[in-house]
């Protein structure tokens, strides 16, 4: 196709070309399409596609011009790619499109390109490795967290103490200074689910209480028109129930899962936070060789790949459709962090031949498989079906990926 090309823009990943198609092309194009509207309409007096050009022309001009510029910017497209050698990453939009019978057909084409990435240093980073020991301290404060959710709450008498759950009516007076029905409401004491002024209130009740009693608002509450402000509030005390924590016995082993003693189940929770520790621990390794690979390689990204890296997060949170925009603003930097990430571990698959095969995966799956004790073909059936067979391929090229970048680089414990 004769079509003239002038850059307008050659930034980062971002290509802006002016095309510019002569006169002759697009006279032919129109003819092309009067030919192809006219087996398509029904004239008057005429079998299809026997009516004189001139009346086709004339009576359905908007259609043909519109049948013509779509023709022509196909081709234009495709002219263009061939002549540029322009590796797309996504499809690329006319404007400022501008097509008469004498100035020809002229547009200005946005597009994204595939960016060159060229990997000059790979070595000679030196990484920590944050230690992976688990403590006593820890294993504790993991075996408290887990009486937390088993813990039984259990009504008392008298005022409540921090700690307790309480039930509560409470309400505030409005701006005339009138005190409407209140509300009730259960919090924990001590726990700062109401400010710390109606605590007071609430701790020095009785059950079956109630005082009403001026109360200032802190010079820090979360809504402004609020902040410093005294007004009433009439607070009446329904119930009190205090925790109890279940005793960390035999018994507690038992409700936990299959374990005869509270020894055996102690050894199993050690064992799991440790293989969490170590994993955590690589993770932060890994992490840190790569981001210092990204910052050692710079190269430059199409815009689109952030937007639906963005989009990703924020189906993964479920953002809401009109916060969008701002979550979008807040997490622009991490989500340009992670494709450069993901750009890399897979140009070092490909160039290292490090990807996961087909063959790969069915070992995966195997020994994942023997660890849970089910049939391997029906693991591969329940991940293929929830779609995760596509997630372990990536987890294991990642994995011989970042093998052989510690192999190349220096590793420290902390």
């Amino acid at each position: 196709m004769d079509i003239q090309i002038t850059a307008t823009k050659t930034e980062g990943a971002e290509r802006r070309l002016q095309v510019a198609v002569p006169p002759a092309r697009v006279a032919e194009a129109r003819n092309k399409a009067v030919g192809r509207v006219a087996k398509q309409v029904r004239i008057p007096g005429f079998r299809p596609g026997k009516a004189p050009a001139a009346m086709i022309r004339k009576q359905y001009a908007s259609v043909i011009d519109q049948e013509a510029v779509e023709a022509l910017l196909r081709e234009a497209f495709e002219a263009v790619l061939e002549k540029e050698k322009l590796q797309l990453v996504t499809q690329p939009h006319a404007h400022d499109v501008k097509f008469g019978e004498d100035d020809g057909l002229s547009f200005e084409l946005h597009c994204e390109v595939r960016p060159e990435i060229k990997l000059a240093r790979l070595e000679g980073f030196r990484v920590m490795r944050p230690k992976d020991v688990v403590t006593d301290e820890q294993v504790q404060e993991q075996l408290d967290q887990m009486r937390e959710q088993r813990a039984t709450w259990t009504p008392v008498e008298g005022k409540p103490l921090e700690g307790d759950l309480v039930t509560v009516m409470l309400a505030t007076a409005d701006e005339d200074g009138s005190i409407p029905e209140g509300k009730e409401y259960r919090l924990v004491m001590g726990a700062g689910q109401a400010i710390p002024a109606i605590e007071e209130v609430v701790m020095s009740l009785g059950q079956g209480e109630t005082v009403e009693r001026p109360v200032k608002w802190p010079e820090d509450f979360p809504d402004e028109a609020q902040r410093g402000k005294t007004k009433a509030v009439r607070a009446t005390l329904t119930e009190v129930k205090r925790k109890s924590l279940p005793a960390l016995d035999d018994a507690f082993a038992r409700e936990m899962g299959d374990f005869d003693s509270l020894d055996a189940f102690l050894q199993v929770v050690r064992k799991d936070m440790t293989e969490s520790a170590v994993r955590e621990a690589d993770a932060a390794a890994r992490t840190q060789l790569l981001d210092e690979i990204v910052a050692a390689n710079p190269f430059d990204l199409p815009p689109s790949w952030i937007k639906q890296m963005i989009q990703a997060y924020a189906e993964a949170y479920r953002i809401p459709q009109e916060e969008i925009v701002k979550f979008a603003d807040e997490i622009k930097g991490m989500a340009e962090r992670q494709v450069r990430r993901d750009v890399i571990l897979d140009t070092l698959a490909e160039e290292q031949k490090l990807a996961a095969t087909e063959a790969d995966v069915d070992d995966k799956v195997q020994e994942l498989a023997g660890k849970r004790g089910v049939e391997a073909g029906q693991l591969y059936a329940s991940l293929q079906k929830a779609g995760r067979l596509r997630e372990l391929e990536r987890s294991i090229t990642e994995e011989r990926v970042f093998s052989w970048l510690l192999g190349k680089n220096l590793v420290e414990q902390a």
